[in-house]
């Protein structure tokens, strides 16, 4: 049986989240930190890495959170991490941070201690850094808490400070003729918030990039589009395909394994649940508000990450032809 989150959190809790944002974007730097973010060729990069949170079709609750690292240029994935979760409170609209954030931060954390050679120079998040409700999304979360370079690239508009999916947008999105071609995302108040960006010359809806933290939207940009194959950057779509696959392979049956457990033989298989595009669904989530240390850990356990090229080492895939609104160009 489907299992379901609980409705709205408390005022309180929103309350809490709100004033934990505003705590920590005081934190966010919006400009380049790294010598390889100011060459035109991003020399010195050598490893970027992608986050995804997948869930299951018509459960809630179920979910696996997925780390990627590629080596740059050459889009290889070099680790990849994933593991099943318990999420424990419902999307809520600016607050997708405090329902998925943590487990990726677990991640990150996870590769830091294991194989620090592998960690990533930055980080592609699905979703939206600065161009946010309160100017904080999960790409800014994220790169706070791991103080890592990161990247917001969502798939869909999120109607902020006055911007509008109107006509007026759909034309300058018509007027995008090449891969790399981009417009400004101007709110009302006059800050620039992100780019439409073009990201592949046959795709036909733009990204939206934003500052996450420690890069500047410029170099935000460049990165995104160097990192594209298909319309959505490589590292979210491979940490996206993964987690996708860990679902279909482990989660299958009556039910998610039980905390602490892993399902140790062939289920039938789930059907993967339609991603929460970011935060533009206007429907992210929270989870009860943590102190500000990160002290709790996921309930749920999976196998061990995997490396590409050790031990039963990553499976090689064939570039997939992407599906859905994250795919066709």
């Amino acid at each position: 049986m489907a299992r379901e989150v609980a409705g709205r959190p408390p005022e309180e809790t929103l309350s809490l989240w709100k004033r934990e944002q505003a705590l920590l974007k005081a934190r966010v730097v919006d400009r380049d930190t790294e010598a390889w973010q100011r060459d035109p060729a991003f020399s010195g990069l050598r490893r970027v890495g992608g986050v995804d949170v997948s869930f299951v079709k018509g459960d809630s609750v179920s979910a696996c959170a997925s780390l990627v690292v590629l080596s740059y240029p050459e889009l290889e994935v070099v680790y990849e991490d994933c593991r099943a979760v318990s999420l424990t409170a419902p999307y809520m609209s600016g607050f997708l941070a405090f329902r998925e954030v943590p487990f990726l931060v677990d991640a990150v954390q996870r590769l830091r201690e294991k194989e620090p050679h592998l960690m990533p120079q930055v980080l592609l998040v699905d979703g939206n850094g600065v161009l946010h409700h309160r100017g904080f999304g999960v790409a800014c979360h994220l790169g706070v808490l791991t103080d890592l370079p990161c990247i917001g690239v969502a798939k869909k508009l999120l109607q902020v400070d006055g911007l509008e999916n109107d006509a007026l947008h759909k034309e300058k999105i018509r007027l995008l003729q090449a891969g790399g071609d981009t417009f400004p995302l101007m709110g009302g108040s006059g800050a620039i918030l992100g780019m439409a960006l073009k990201s592949h010359d046959h795709s036909t809806k733009p990204v939206y990039v934003s500052v996450g933290h420690k890069m500047s939207l410029e170099a935000a940009v460049r990165l995104t589009r160097g990192c594209c194959r298909f319309r959505i950057p490589e590292p979210v779509r491979q940490a996206d395909i993964r987690s996708r696959d860990y679902i279909r392979r482990t989660l299958g049956g009556p039910g998610p394994p039980a905390p602490g457990k892993e399902r140790s033989r062939k289920l039938q298989k789930p059907e993967v649940g339609p991603k929460a595009d970011s935060e533009e669904h206007m429907c992210e989530g929270g989870r009860p508000p943590r102190p500000p240390e990160h002290t709790w850990k996921p309930q749920t356990r999976a196998p061990k990450s995997r490396r590409a090229g050790a031990g039963g080492g990553v499976e090689q895939r064939a570039p997939e032809t992407e599906a859905s609104d994250r795919n066709p160009p």
